[in-house]
Order: C-alpha cells, then sequence, then structure tokens
C-alpha cells in the first residue's frame, strides 16, 4: 500500500495564445504597434515570473515532504510540468510516494506513522492532500498503540522503550570493570 502527498497549485491564469495582435493597413501588410507589443510583452513577463514561483514552491514543498520521509520514500518526487510561454518546462504540482504498509510489530507501525505524519506536514504550506495524508497516519498509529496495548501490554509503547533503555544502561554498567583497573596512555 502505498500514498502519495500531492500540492495542486496549478495556476488558474491561461497561457497567452498569441504575443500581441496585429493591425492591417494598406496594401495587406501588418503593422504592430508599440503599445500592443510592449502590452503583450509585459504579460508575458508577468506570467513567466509567476510560474517561476509556482515551480520555487512546488519544489519546496515536495522537497520537504521527502526530507522528512527518509527511506519511507518510495521515490523521487514525481512533478506535474507545464511548457511556458518562453518554452521552458514549469512544475505546476508534485507527488511524493511513500510506503505505508504496517511494520513488523506495533511498535515499528507506530514509529513509521509517526515519520509519515511528520513528512505529510512537513512543508511551509501543507495542502488539502497532506492533512488527509497526515490524519490517517494518526489512525494507523492509534490502531498500532491499540494492538499493543491488547497484546497484553499495560503500557504505552513509548514507556515500554523508556523503559528497555534505562534496563540496557544498567546492565550495561553493571558488567563493567571497576573504576582503576585499566590506564589508557596517550601521547
Amino acid at each position: 500500500m502505498q500514498v502519495a502527498f500531492m500540492i495542486s497549485t496549478i495556476s488558474s491564469t491561461p497561457i497567452p495564445t498569441t504575443a500581441y495582435t496585429a493591425t492591417p493597413t494598406r496594401g495587406n501588410s501588418v503593422q504592430h504597434t508599440a503599445t500592443e507589443r510592449d502590452a503583450a510583452q509585459t504579460e508575458t513577463a508577468a506570467r513567466i515570473r509567476e510560474l517561476r514561483a509556482t515551480d520555487r514552491r512546488v519544489r519546496a514543498h515536495e522537497a520537504a515532504h521527502l526530507a522528512a520521509a527518509g527511506a519511507l520514500a518510495r521515490s523521487g518526487a514525481n512533478f506535474t510540468m507545464v511548457r511556458g510561454p518562453d518554452g521552458r518546462s514549469y512544475a505546476v504540482g508534485g507527488e511524493v510516494s511513500l510506503d505505508v504498509s504496517p511494520g513488523r510489530s506495533p511498535e515499528e507501525t507506530l514509529a513509521k506513522a509517526q515519520q509519515i505524519r511528520a513528512a505529510a506536514l512537513a512543508p511551509a504550506d501543507p495542502s488539502t492532500q497532506d492533512f488527509a495524508v497526515a490524519a490517517q497516519a494518526a489512525q494507523m498509529a492509534q490502531q498500532a498503540q491499540q494492538e499493543a496495548t491488547a497484546g497484553g501490554a499495560s503500557e504505552t509503547i513509548t514507556e515500554r522503550g523508556t523503559h528497555e533503555k534505562i534496563a540496557s544502561a544498567l546492565a550495561d554498567f553493571e558488567t563493567r570493570e571497576p573504576a582503576g583497573t585499566r590506564i589508557d596512555l596517550f601521547s
């Protein structure tokens, strides 16, 4: 099972199909006025600026998902591209696919769910889809917590992990050699 994070930032501003208008004159020749050309160039430049800003925002958004997802990311980001009036391609949407399969244990599933939620909410501007994925991850975490509790554990997974770490540290401490039995010399 996998889920995709998506940002939907496809601009509603149409790409101009003509750069400027033509005015017929005598002799069937076409004359373009300077103001018409300037207006068309200004419109085209504004559209390119808008596409560049959207491209940067989409790429940053998906990079945040990837950074937080870590090993759960199935691949790099996939982008929805449009061609601008300058002939270049710009990202206007994107998605990152994640591994959302349950872990081998409730503890592993809980850790995975927490990482999925963090990845979903990593961008500065989470989309509606991102919030939906975060909600699914929270549900996954809750189910893992219930499975761990139903399995006979009376403490939460977090408490159990803390107790295990303390017990391990205590065992390491007790097996150490008494102080003063070894001397390390550094030259």
